[in-house]
């Protein structure tokens, strides 16, 4: 790896770092906003569901336009919008403000997280764009176990507008950076009139990742609250049981990337969506286990983030003139899986109780893993836009 591909994967890393941060530091800083605004939290709450909503529409719109245009303009323009809407959280004079301001950060993701992936894809070497990818990846989810904590610890010494006037600082001195990393990287030469043949293979594709999202987070979002249930977790306990599978996350993210680019695309996401079935079933036997349910948390992650990072260099593979298009409709795709998933799993804890979930995730995961199987059908040829 030469010293401008180090360049472009730290620059990647970081920005990623920091806007999986401003997502996952949301649920620790929830119950400081609610207090400030004397609003319920489950109210406060929608902070959460406008980003996603508000990402889950507009990504596509960017991975188009991006796919038309120079990606690294849209991801400049994306950073200064952020920093913009962190400034808003921080001082929005009232809880419809604060809602503006989410709205607008969730906008601002949009035209940011899938074009990394996107960008990465394109400049990556053939035979190292799965490793790359998962570098990148590794970022976002590192947020997960450190840049949260990271935004806690700062609220408790300064409160908790000063995280979001922190990470606006960031994410203006990012803009600059990502606007000299990037600006060398020429536009795709080619595009796809996607309506007219490949939307609905892109849309087949990307059901993977929404099917996966589902199995993955219809537990996730009400772990902590099952380790309290069913094992009777303190607050330390089930802290530490999110950072095992924080560090599972990362460090299956960065190992698939390996195994990709040795044992091919398809092979790694396929064989990983099947391990993620038989570990969901280990987990729902095993759940109840005490102290073991630590291991078990980390090789969750550990496989199911290596299947998402393994499946995000396929697609990049298999869609090489349009990996804007197709990366921003991926993480469309995880939003909807996420929102999805978190729907199924109310429904199950509050019919069934916790002990179903893992169950109900594996079959999910074994639904991902089937389609996951189908080959995508022959991509339809366009003359390229000129």
């Amino acid at each position: 790896m030469g010293s401008q591909g180090r360049v472009s994967l730290s620059v990647g890393w970081i920005t990623l770092f920091l806007i999986g941060t401003d997502l996952f530091v949301i649920s620790p800083l929830l119950p400081f906003i609610s207090e400030a605004y004397n609003i319920n939290p489950a109210i406060t709450g929608w902070m959460v569901t406008v980003f996603a909503v508000t990402y889950a529409i507009a990504a596509p719109f960017f991975g188009w336009a991006s796919d038309k245009n120079r990606k690294g303009i849209f991801i400049t323009l994306g950073l200064l919008l952020f920093s913009f809407s962190n400034i808003l959280t921080a001082f929005s004079p009232s809880f419809s403000w604060l809602i503006i301001s989410r709205i607008l950060a969730g906008l601002s993701v949009a035209a940011i997280t899938p074009l990394i992936y996107a960008i990465i894809g394109d400049i990556a070497p053939s035979n190292r764009r799965g490793t790359w990818l998962s570098i990148v990846v590794s970022g976002h989810l590192t947020a997960l176990w450190a840049g949260a904590p990271i935004g806690t610890l700062l609220e408790h010494f300064l409160g908790w507008r000063s995280v979001f006037i922190v990470m606006a600082m960031i994410g203006t001195i990012m803009a600059v950076v990502n606007f000299k990393t990037w600006k060398y990287v020429a536009k795709n030469d080619l595009t796809r009139n996607l309506i007219e043949g490949n939307l609905l293979r892109i849309l087949g594709s990307v059901s993977v990742t929404m099917i996966w999202a589902i199995s993955m987070y219809a537990l996730y979002v009400y772990l902590g609250a099952a380790l309290y249930s069913e094992n009777r977790f303190t607050s330390s306990k089930v802290a530490l049981a999110v950072t095992f599978y924080g560090i599972g996350a990362v460090l299956g993210s960065l190992t698939s990337g390996q195994f990709t680019d040795r044992f091919g695309v398809r092979k790694i996401s396929k064989a990983t969506l099947i391990l993620l079935t038989v570990i969901f079933i280990c987990l729902g036997i095993f759940f109840s286990s005490g102290d073991w349910i630590y291991i078990f948390l980390f090789i969750w992650a550990l496989v199911g983030y290596a299947g998402f990072t393994s499946y995000q260099a396929r697609l990049a593979v298999e869609y090489p003139e349009e990996r804007g298009i197709v990366m921003a409709w991926n993480n469309t795709a995880l939003y909807i899986g996420i929102t999805i998933g978190s729907m199924i799993g109310g429904y199950v804890i509050t019919n069934w109780g916790y002990p179903f979930l893992p169950y109900v995730c594996s079959i999910a995961a074994l639904i991902s893993f089937v389609l996951s199987t189908q080959k995508p059908k022959k991509k339809i040829s366009f003359p390229a836009d000129r």
